[in-house]
């Protein structure tokens, strides 16, 4: 299979490695001196420094290629950009009438408070099968072949069908689910509670914290991801608790990166600046905040995490507020 990955950074390289295990796969990035560079030392020195990239496995700085490359009706395209980035490369797409899409990125479009799958409508219409790869994976475990377990969520059966026949290999393996809502909003909400369980283990708060953090931060995800029409019982599985628990817990993860370096006292631009990547929980709080309010939906942890990041409010502020909320059932 032809398969084309549109973004070259740590994410998107390590999933081009994966994908390059039985499929021929072209990796773009815009920076043509960068890419002649990846080409030279037949890895990604800047993102992903280590891992030699197989011999199925090109890459090309030639937008107009890697379009060409993944055509038909057989060929894939992988959009490995960050959830801002995914409009501007699904408008560069379209005019490529690419047949089946699906994307990597995790998180609520900032300006619109959109789920990828949503900017993907408006951009794409109705014509295009399209569908989120997600799950809990770190891009370094993901290039090392280590074990790992994704979902692809799509409303296309052959779609999934595809992506399966693509990944399913070696230690890596694939679920499917029409669930498109549940699998996005886990993947998103996750991010933002990884910065808030950061926080908390900075501040030397206890593994006691730490496991109440996840377990209220997941009836957040599910109280989100229902009203916006997703289903409970996907909210429980890879794509819901598995990336959550992965995110909070994993030493890899850069948004529990973000919160502990918050919990040092670092500013956000500092944190971002140090970081060198995205991390999409930072955007994505804010997006999630707003809606949350105004859809009445309690996201006490989510509202926390947005008041630290771009309101001022201190960790110390933050936590107070977490500890003074009122007791209720815990199902509420």
């Amino acid at each position: 299979m032809n398969i084309s990955v549109l973004g070259a950074g740590a994410w998107g390289t390590a999933m081009a490695i994966a994908f390059a295990a039985k499929n021929n796969v072209l990796l773009w990035g815009r920076n043509q001196a960068a890419m002649s560079a990846m080409q030279t030392a037949r890895q990604n020195n800047d993102y992903l420094h280590g891992f030699p990239f197989p011999d199925s496995l090109q890459v090309t700085a030639d937008f107009a290629a890697a379009m060409a490359h993944a055509a038909g009706p057989d060929g894939l395209l992988v959009i490995a950009t960050s959830v801002s980035g995914l409009r501007p490369t699904l408008e560069a797409c379209r005019a490529y009438q690419p047949n089946n899409i699906i994307w990597l990125c995790k998180g609520f479009e900032e300006s619109t408070q959109l789920l990828p799958h949503q900017v993907a409508e408006q951009v794409l219409g109705q014509g295009v099968a399209f569908g989120a790869l997600s799950g809990p994976s770190f891009a370094q475990e993901v290039a090392r072949g280590l074990p790992c377990a994704l979902t692809i969520a799509s409303k296309s059966k052959d779609l999934s069908q595809l992506v399966v026949q693509a990944l399913h290999v070696n230690a890596m393996r694939v679920y499917s689910s029409d669930d498109v809502v549940g699998v996005e909003v886990g993947g998103a909400v996750k991010n933002i509670l990884a910065i808030a369980t950061g926080v908390a283990d900075g501040l030397g708060l206890g593994l006691n914290a730490r496991a109440a953090l996840i377990t209220r931060g997941l009836a957040e995800i599910s109280r989100l991801g229902v009203a916006l029409g997703g289903r409970s019982e996907t909210l429980m599985g890879l794509t819901g608790v598995g990336d959550l628990i992965l995110t909070c817990t994993g030493d890899l993860s850069r948004n529990r990166k973000v919160g502990l370096a918050l919990a040092q006292g670092k500013s956000l631009d500092v944190i971002v600046q140090e970081l060198g990547h995205v991390a999409e929980g930072v955007r994505c709080a804010q997006a999630v905040h707003t809606l949350a309010q105004s859809k009445s939906i309690q996201m006490p942890i989510t509202d926390a995490v947005a008041g630290v990041l771009f309101d001022g409010i201190s960790l110390q502020e933050m936590i107070s507020r977490l500890l003074a909320r009122d007791a209720k059932q815990e199902t509420h």
